[in-house]
Order: structure tokens, then C-alpha cells, then sequence
């Protein structure tokens, strides 16, 4: 039996059609539909495609459910069959952490849900393939994800037009914010406080180099080494759930962004605080930046990371990439045709377009092409300069970069919206 994928769009297969774990007990079914929300969530799904994906699956397998999702929490109720006037039955209320993005996992358990509708898996054992993934990895993968968090920063320092000394600073302390995260992730008094502890680290160091060794570009080198604890993605999100109407998750998703900027902006700032006591007065200079093909080169170096941050199956990692790479390269060749804004824009709209056609040629999430196409345009660092600008007391310099981060928000988002308009998504995820 062919598989049918669970989110298509009812145009093209009816929701209610019959499907054989459609005849499981009511238990059974609404246990795998309640796995597969807990996974979504964890693996980085947003609320609309969530509730979506949810309200689809459970129709394939003969419930009614109302789905309410929030980045901390999900209730569904359930009722059996396809009475839409029947009263929910049951009611699972499941407590959750904000998820992080994990393509290879989001992508096997859309693998494990469009084999039990096709009949391929029963419930139990698609209930018991869910369970058996795990969020674990070993010491060889947590030391290659840490390289990447230098890797990435390197790229980022390039991007911005650092000098080498820049991109080679900024490199080594991302190293560091990445050991610093990899302890934080095993342990939950130090993940409350990695985004304060690194950007204290990443000013100290910087300019602790910049005094000693050689002079720094210093506001370059530490959003640089900091890059990948920007909320950037977490701000995208929370905008377009706004804009879907998803107000109680967009707001507090954007709430959870502003607190980490906070936390950043802060650390930032008692680390500069510190110096001051120490007597480190980094000297000013001028670097030439790094020549212009230099960032074409960092861009394969830096969508790797992304890929491995990511975590991408192995198999997707060119996939990836080649998103990354492309969303970059519209955004600045539109950017200066048409300005920054309509760059961004029109990234957002050609790469929301292809993750729909790719969902369709494919029959997998478009979200392996949507999510890294976009990676390089939220402005994570247009935030963390609006909070440490406030907080640095600077406020007319906070205000108008506020403005500028919310009008490439509402670009970006716009164009996202456009490319689901552009070609229809067969899938939600």
C-alpha cells in the first residue's frame, strides 16, 4: 500500500477518509496522536503547522480533536468519530520545555505517522517507534556540534565583514559559547543562565584579545561568537503566529526571545563592566575586512554548521545547504537591487515557495528546505543590538534599530506568507 501522507491539504485527499488504524481502540489512537504532538513540539514544530498537522492526524484516525498549542504547553481534546457536533471525551493537557529544530527526527516521525495511516505500522508499533527515538547523542556528535558553534561564528564575522583577526577570534570564542552550552544542555541550573555566562565570556575574551595579542573589531567579534544563542528563529516564529492569529503562542514566544536578548544584552554588559575594573581599554583601529569572495567560501563552511546544528541526517546535509546558501544569495543580490527590506522579502517568499515544491515532489516536509533557507536572514543580531543599546542607555540608537529588526521581521514573515500563496503547501510541516 502506497503511503499517504498525513497532512495533506483536504483538496487532495479527503481528512476523513478511512484508513485502517482508524479501527484501533480509542486509547490506542489517541495516545499516538498525543506522542506525535509531544514530538513535534520538541523537534521545533510552531503552533499553526502543529495544530494543523494534529487536527489532520487525528481525522485520519476517526477523532474529532481541538488542538491548542503554546511553546510551554498542548491540550487536545478528543472525541471519537467524525460528529463535529459531539462533546470532547478526553482531554490530555501535556507540560513542555520550548523545542529547538532537529530535521532528522521531525522528519521520522512524519516517516512514522504516514505509515500508520497507510496501514503500514499499527499503532502500537508507531507508538513504540516514537518512544524508541532518541534526543541523546554521543561524545563524538556533541564534540562535532561544539566545532560547529566556532565554525558558524568564523562564518558570521565574515559575513559582517570583519577582518581575518576578526573572523579568526570570533572562530575561538564561539568554541568556547559552545563548550559553555554543551555543559548547560546536561544541566538546569547552568541552562538558565548560558546566554548571561556566554556573553559575559564572549566581551571578556574579546577583549582580553584585543588588549593583548592584537586589536579586535570588538562589536563585530562578540555578535559573531554569540550568533547561534540569538533568538532569531524564535522571533521569526513568534511574528508569523501573530500574523496568523495565534496570538497567546506568538506572544509568548516572542516574550521567551526577549528574555534571552535581555540575558545576552546583559552579560554583555557586565562583561564590559569587568574589563573596565580590570583596566582593559582595547585600542581602537581600523581592519580592512576580509575581500569579497572570502564570503562565498565562509557561506559553505558556515551552512555546514547550520547543518549540523540543525541536526540534519547525513543524507540531507547538501539539501540543507544549498537552502542556506540560496536564501543568503537572494537576499543580497535583491538587497542591493531593491534594498534590504525587499531582499529579505523576496528570500522569504522564493524559499517558502520551494520548501512547498520540494513537500511535493518529495512527500517530506518542506521544512528541510524552509527552515535553513531562512536561517540567514532573521535578525537575531538586530534584536540583541536594540536590548544592549537600551540597556547601555542609548535609547533613540535602540529605538531606530528596533524599527529596522521589525521591519525585516514583517519582510520575512510577509514573504513566507507570499510563497504559501505562491504554491499552495500540500504539507504542513
Amino acid at each position: 500500500m502506497s503511503s499517504a501522507p498525513i497532512l495533506n491539504t483536504p483538496a487532495e485527499e479527503p481528512p476523513h477518509a478511512v484508513v485502517p488504524s482508524a479501527r484501533a481502540p480509542l486509547h490506542a489512537r489517541i495516545a499516538f496522536v498525543v506522542e506525535t504532538a509531544r514530538r513535534l513540539h520538541q523537534y521545533g514544530t510552531s503552533a499553526p503547522r502543529l495544530e494543523s498537522a494534529l487536527a489532520k492526524l487525528a481525522a485520519r484516525l476517526d477523532l474529532q480533536a481541538q488542538v491548542w498549542s503554546s511553546p510551554t504547553a498542548i491540550i487536545i481534546s478528543f472525541a471519537d468519530g467524525d460528529d463535529r457536533e459531539r462533546i470532547a471525551e478526553t482531554t490530555r493537557v501535556i507540560r513542555l520545555s520550548p523545542g529547538d529544530i532537529d530535521l532528522r527526527h521531525l522528519v521520522e516521525v512524519n516517516e512514522i505517522a504516514d505509515k500508520v495511516i497507510a496501514g503500514e505500522l499499527d499503532i502500537a508499533q508507531g507508538s513504540r517507534l516514537l518512544h524508541t527515538l532518541s534526543d541523546r547523542i554521543g561524545p563524538r556528535a556533541r564534540a562535532h556540534e561544539v566545532l560547529c558553534y566556532g565554525l558558524v561564528s568564523a562564518t558570521l564575522a565574515t559575513l559582517m565583514r570583519g577582518a581575518w583577526v576578526d573572523v579568526a577570534a570570533a572562530g575561538g570564542i564561539g568554541l568556547v559559547v559552545g563548550l559553555i552550552a554543551d555543559v548547560a544542555a546536561r544541566s538546569q541550573r547552568m541552562r538558565l543562565g548560558l546566554e548571561a555566562l556566554s556573553g559575559l565570556v564572549a566581551t571578556v575574551l574579546a577583549t582580553l584579545i584585543s588588549v593583548y595579542v592584537t586589536p579586535l573589531t570588538l562589536k563585530i567579534t562578540i555578535l559573531a561568537s554569540l550568533i547561534v544563542l540569538f533568538p532569531g528563529m524564535p522571533l521569526t516564529n513568534a511574528v508569523r503566529e501573530l500574523s496568523t492569529r495565534h496570538l497567546v503562542s506568538g506572544v509568548a514566544r516572542f516574550a521567551d526571545a526577549v528574555a534571552t536578548l535581555i540575558k545576552l544584552a546583559f552579560g554583555t554588559l557586565v562583561g564590559n563592566q569587568l574589563c573596565k575594573l580590570l583596566g582593559l581599554a582595547p585600542p581602537l583601529a581600523a581592519l580592512p575586512p576580509v575581500p569579497d569572495w572570502a564570503i562565498w567560501v565562509a557561506l559553505v563552511f558556515g551552512t555546514y554548521g547550520f547543518a549540523v546544528l540543525f541536526r540534519a541526517a547525513r543524507r540531507d546535509f547538501p539539501l540543507v545547504m544549498a537552502a542556506a546558501a540560496l536564501g543568503y544569495a537572494i537576499t543580497w543580490f535583491g538587497g542591493r537591487q531593491f534594498g534590504p527590506e525587499f531582499g529579505v522579502f523576496l528570500a522569504g517568499a522564493i524559499m517558502g515557495a520551494l520548501s512547498n515544491v520540494y513537500a511535493r515532489a518529495s512527500n517530506r516536509p518542506g521544512a528541510l528546505v524552509r527552515e535553513p533557507g531562512i536561517i540567514l536572514l532573521v535578525p537575531g543580531s538586530l534584536g540583541f543590538l536594540t536590548v544592549s543599546a537600551i540597556v547601555g542607555s542609548d535609547v533613540f540608537l535602540g529605538i531606530n534599530t528596533a524599527a529596522l529588526l521589525f521591519a525585516i521581521l514583517v519582510s520575512l514573515v510577509a514573504g513566507l506568507l507570499f510563497g504559501d500563496l505562491i504554491v499552495s503547501p500540500r504539507r504542513v510541516l
